[in-house]
């Protein structure tokens, strides 16, 4: 057995593993006392586990984006399908004050007109509600392409480019064109 301090006898001077401590108990072998062969199997070993761990955290990690892209498109085809829920909720009593003003058989004109306006204040609020605003410029207000749209351009004694007469309102949904107005505007 080798001398702690460092004696010359044999191979164990070269060897560090075979050092004893200052007790002079042999210290246990380590990776570095494998032959050459065994210590590439062992790093191989290792590697292979490190490669392993890895490539299952790369699959967990794919099916956990598979399955939000998967949420992801069922929340959009959700939103598609039930988007106009709360304007078919504004709605629903405009169309059952038009079935019951329907169903009175005996009316006067001013009830009837009564009714009229009270469904109409219905259908107002629901687009109020829904962010459904209407697009109906003033006569000599500016021709604005984006939300009108010019159906003939006549002669009249205000400024070029301008509003002559709105003939059918258009609507916005949240600031977006659903239908434009139509407008004569003045050549």
């Amino acid at each position: 057995m080798a001398d702690p301090k460092g004696s010359t006898e044999g191979t164990q001077e070269h060897d560090p593993a075979l050092v004893t401590p200052d007790d002079g108990a042999p210290q246990a072998e380590d990776s570095a006392s494998l032959d050459p062969f065994e210590q590439l199997q062992a790093e191989l070993a290792a590697a292979q586990a490190q490669l392993a761990e890895q490539r299952d955290q790369a699959l967990r990690a794919h099916a956990e984006m598979e399955n939000v892209r998967r949420r992801a498109q069922e929340e959009v085809s959700k939103a598609r399908k039930f988007g106009i829920e709360s304007f078919a909720e504004g709605l629903v009593p405009v169309k059952d004050s038009l079935e019951a003003a329907l169903a009175q058989t005996e009316q006067t004109a001013e009830t009837m007109r009564t009714g009229i306006e009270v469904t109409l204040k219905q259908l107002v609020s629901a687009f109020e509600r829904n962010h459904l605003k209407e697009i109906a410029p003033e006569a000599g207000a500016k021709f604005d392409p984006h939300q009108h749209q010019a159906i003939a351009t006549i002669p009249a004694e205000q400024a070029a480019n301008t509003v002559v007469q709105t003939l059918q309102k258009g609507y916005l949904i949240a600031d977006r064109v659903l239908r434009p107005a139509l407008v004569t505007v003045a050549a």
